[in-house]
């Protein structure tokens, strides 16, 4: 308790730091693979694609990111073990920033989509169960993370591939595939605003004061889809077949229609990953914060300042904007080969599912969710349509995370417990 009095403004500002980088880090990896397919169906740059993130990324982690963040703060260790050492918890906790941070920085500089969730999730778990007792661990709650990391790309692969099926009944495989697009493309666009506004109203917006019953919040969130697909429909009436366009491939002037809707599809997934992700670097922030902010008090309620999300937002587009440029060339193009058709498909279910998680407070994996989405769209093109090379790379980078962050975030723990405990 004496060294969260004496030194509660220096630990503070560790964590601040450890955040940042953290969340550099998540921008660096998370939001690159994020953005990869956009940019690798070439729907939009990577300048584009940076700027799209800079506003829903930071719009998804402030209106939405608390609730990942709750589980992440507080829901995989036993904070009453901590009550005697609240030291201990803030140690743990700014060395599992550290090391997860380092891990993606690695990965990163390989072009390597590792998930920032298994970074985390398995610095937190190293610490506990290494530098504090077996008995810390929340096994039951890591075990239905666990379980996230499993069903959900599993999900988002579903998803996918019945959306890129169903765009191939109703537009891909007819006689007229432009005048369907422009037929059809508005219904797609008006489900994309549907989804992401449902659930930024049912548990975003409380998070700023603002709260809805149900049946308002439904059709609010139709009156956003509404707007979006109308507006949509304005743009996508001003493209016209061009035929000279089409004599190499012949659905170019259809991609073209897409390309409106992966701009759109690009922001909701910024959007829901700013909401998932952004825990992984402020959920231990938040952590620390409650601790010093009670003077050690663990388990004390303690509100998450709105600055402790603005420096999650922050740091992730920081990243993208500096370090992003590896990782969104290894899953827009080498997974499977994509256009805007089907970057919109993977887009629209891996953003489906990271909220519909995120909303439930559950912190899923977005390159896993992402990763499934695509391989959803490649399956409904058949087995030959995926590199399964980059595909085996990709799954063995999963693997190694684990262990990874959570042998860095043991060393780190027992280092920060030398430099402070009194000799």
């Amino acid at each position: 308790m004496d060294i969260i009095l004496n030194h509660g403004d220096l630990l503070l500002t560790l964590a601040l730091l450890f955040g940042l980088f953290m969340a550099w880090g998540v921008g660096a990896n998370d939001v690159a693979n994020a953005m990869g397919t956009s940019v690798g169906s070439k729907a939009i740059t990577v300048k584009q694609a940076i700027i799209i993130a800079i506003i829903f990324e930071f719009s998804g982690a402030l209106l939405a990111g608390g609730e990942v963040t709750a589980t992440i703060r507080k829901g995989i260790l036993d904070a009453a073990l901590f009550s005697e050492n609240p030291q201990l918890l803030v140690y743990g906790m700014l060395a599992s920033l550290l090391a997860a941070g380092f891990w993606l920085l690695i990965a990163s500089s390989l072009g390597w989509p590792v998930s920032t969730t298994h970074s985390i999730v398995g610095a937190i778990v190293g610490f506990g169960a290494v530098g504090v007792g077996v008995d810390a661990v929340a096994w039951d709650k890591v075990g239905n993370i666990a379980m996230s990391w499993i069903v959900s790309p599993i999900v988002a692969g579903t998803i996918a591939f019945l959306l890129f099926r169903s765009l191939q009944n109703l537009i891909i495989d007819t006689s007229n595939p432009f005048d369907n697009a422009k037929k059809y493309v508005p219904y797609y666009m008006f489900l994309v605003g549907f989804v992401i506004s449902l659930v930024t109203i049912f548990k975003g917006l409380k998070h700023i004061g603002l709260s809805f019953d149900t049946d308002t919040s439904y059709y609010l969130a139709i009156g956003f889809g509404v707007v979006v697909a109308a507006v949509g429909t304005v743009i996508i009436r001003r493209i016209h077949v061009d035929p000279d366009e089409n004599e190499d491939f012949y659905f170019t002037s259809m991609e073209r229609v897409f390309s409106v809707l992966m701009v759109i599809t690009a922001a909701a997934m910024a959007f829901a990953h700013g909401s998932n992700d952004v825990a992984n670097a402020i959920g231990p922030l938040a952590a620390i914060y409650a601790v010093i902010d009670s003077g050690g008090i663990i388990g004390s309620k303690s509100a998450l300042p709105i600055w402790i999300l603005l420096i999650g937002g922050a740091g992730i587009v920081f990243g993208l904007v500096t370090y992003g440029h590896k990782v969104i060339a290894t899953v827009g193009t080498g997974i499977t080969q994509l256009t805007p058709s089907r970057g919109f498909a993977a887009t629209l279910a891996a953003a489906s599912t990271v909220v519909i998680s995120s909303g439930t407070g559950l912190p899923v994996s977005t390159t896993q969710v992402l990763v499934g989405a695509v391989l959803g769209v490649g399956l409904a093109r058949g087995m030959a349509a995926l590199d399964t090379r980059v595909i085996n790379k990709i799954f063995l980078s999963w693997i190694v995370t684990l262990p990874a962050g959570a042998l860095m975030s043991i060393l780190f723990f027992f280092a920060l417990k030398g430099a402070f405990s009194p000799l």
